[in-house]
């Protein structure tokens, strides 16, 4: 039905009168004259809009310009569209055309403004948005990045953190670099060049990144050789004599003795020796061969004292996604007694060495750390680090033959294996190496080994007796025909 206003057909509406349209005009259609009619309709939550719309002829058949919705838009609003579609129509332009052609072109212009802003915003990426990115998308670390995030917060992103990547340049990388490498870390250049240069390869196959990096990857005119020490070398290769193993096992008991002697008013101001857990620590990684990290991350309920013998489950392993494995060692007597006085000291906790919180297991670090802060004249620091002891009482042979690592440890008792015939398979064995070869002998050939594993680390905890206990027997080497 057909509704006209009050002033009767040809007239229009006044604002009171739409107001006050009931809701059983739904469907309707009221007339506002000039060719401008609307529909009325009922809203979800129950109030009434009208739709109006302007007809006029067009190619000779009736065509509709839309000029708003009441009360949304203004009826005043709403006959002015009204005017200016009539306007359009007498001269010859399709008012709803042209005003969708308007809406399409603003669209384009929008788009091309939030286009131009994005280029513009890409354009400004900085290296740590990069730095973000890739922790997020391209790399998984064992630990979580964890190490990225230290190393990188604290020698990378304080420099160029805020430069652009577009900008970012060789010489760039080479400041970074050369800090570190002021501060004698030869190691930890090459270490942060590599990890520099993953993210960046990492970068340079991927947008937006890639067209930042126009000009080439900056990681590949690094020549990190030239940085370093001349006598620098990639791989350590310390070994601890035997001579220092049987001192080492004289400071720990000087220190503690020494120690002990104190009065009670010195002990404050004495050196405090290595905690023995710390010292069980290296013992553990001597005759077991393990990784510090493997160990200070270990649970007491793969320890089985029993049978002497230590799971490690794949997780905690070292190695590549997919290709970690569990690792069984069976602990010689001289092992055995570390891990059970380390029992006695920490055996209420799930970890073999929990945090000070009993929250976690200690910092992968904390050993290496404390080995380090007691061979202070082979760091090169500005100044002491707060409330850690720094002093030499680490030091072997005079410091003639460098610092030493827990680390060192593991490949002294794997070289102390090969003197004492071990094979170089059965050793790679205990040290969890991810042994070579055919993928098919892999797979088909799946003997453990473990007589002869547990033959090499019996031999080598009778040698570790015989160093630090005079009294134990000689060591017989297998023999080899």
């Amino acid at each position: 039905m057909t509704r006209y206003p009050k002033a009767g057909k040809g007239g229009v509406w006044k604002v009171k009168e739409l107001q006050v349209i009931p809701a059983d005009w739904k469907g309707d259609t009221i007339s506002d004259g000039g060719g401008l009619s609307g529909e009325i309709r009922i809203n979800a939550d129950g109030s009434i809009s009208i739709r109006f719309k302007y007809a006029f002829r067009w190619n000779g058949k009736v065509a509709w310009h839309q000029c708003g919705t009441f009360p949304s838009s203004g009826i005043a609003s709403i006959r002015s569209e009204r005017d200016w579609a009539r306007q359009r129509v007498a001269e010859g332009i399709n008012p709803s055309d042209e005003k969708k052609a308007n809406r399409i072109k603003e669209q384009a212009t929008n788009k091309a403004i939030i286009a131009e802003a994005e280029r513009k915003a890409t354009e400004n990426l900085t290296v740590a948005d990069l730095f973000d990115e890739w922790l997020k998308d391209g790399v998984a670390r064992q630990d979580g990045n964890a190490e990225l995030r230290r190393s990188f917060g604290k020698n990378v992103l304080p420099f160029i953190g805020k430069k652009a990547l577009r900008d970012l340049t060789e010489k760039d990388l080479l400041a970074v670099l050369r800090t570190l490498r002021a501060r004698g870390l030869n190691r930890g250049v090459v270490i942060l060049n590599s990890d520099m240069g993953q993210m960046l390869r990492w970068a340079e196959k991927r947008k937006p990144w890639r067209v930042l990096m126009i000009d080439g990857n900056p990681a590949e005119l690094v020549e990190v050789e030239k940085l370093l020490d001349y006598a620098y070398q990639e791989q350590r290769d310390r070994v601890l004599s035997a001579d220092e193993i049987r001192e080492l096992r004289d400071i720990f008991e000087s220190m503690e003795r020494d120690y002990a002697f104190l009065p009670a008013g010195q002990k404050y101001s004495g050196v405090r020796p290595l905690e023995r857990k710390a010292q069980l620590a290296l013992w553990i990684c001597l005759s077991t061969l393990c990784r510090i990290g493997e160990l200070l991350k270990s649970e007491w309920q793969h320890v089985d004292l029993e049978n002497g013998t230590w799971l490690l489950p794949a997780e905690n392993t070292k190695g590549h996604r997919g290709k970690r494995q569990d690792h069984h060692v069976f602990l010689s007597a001289f092992a055995l007694r570390q891990f059970k006085e380390l029992h006695t000291l920490t055996g209420e906790s799930s970890y073999l060495f929990p945090a000070t919180n009993n929250i976690g297991h200690v910092d992968l670090k904390s050993i290496s750390k404390r080995v380090g802060d007691r061979q202070e004249k082979f760091k090169n620091r500005s100044k002491p680090l707060s409330g850690r002891r720094h002093d030499n009482t680490l030091v072997l042979s005079h410091g003639t033959k460098g610092g030493w690592t827990p680390h060192d440890l593991r490949r002294t008792g794997a070289t102390m294996m090969q003197e004492l015939g071990v094979t170089l398979e059965i050793i790679d064995r205990c040290q969890n190496h991810l042994l070579g070869g055919s993928k098919v002998r892999r797979h088909y050939l799946h003997h453990d080994y473990a007589n002869e594993k547990r033959n090499a680390w019996r031999l080598l905890g009778e040698r570790l007796e015989k160093l630090t206990n005079p009294d134990a027997e000689e060591v017989v080497p297998i023999k080899h025909v």
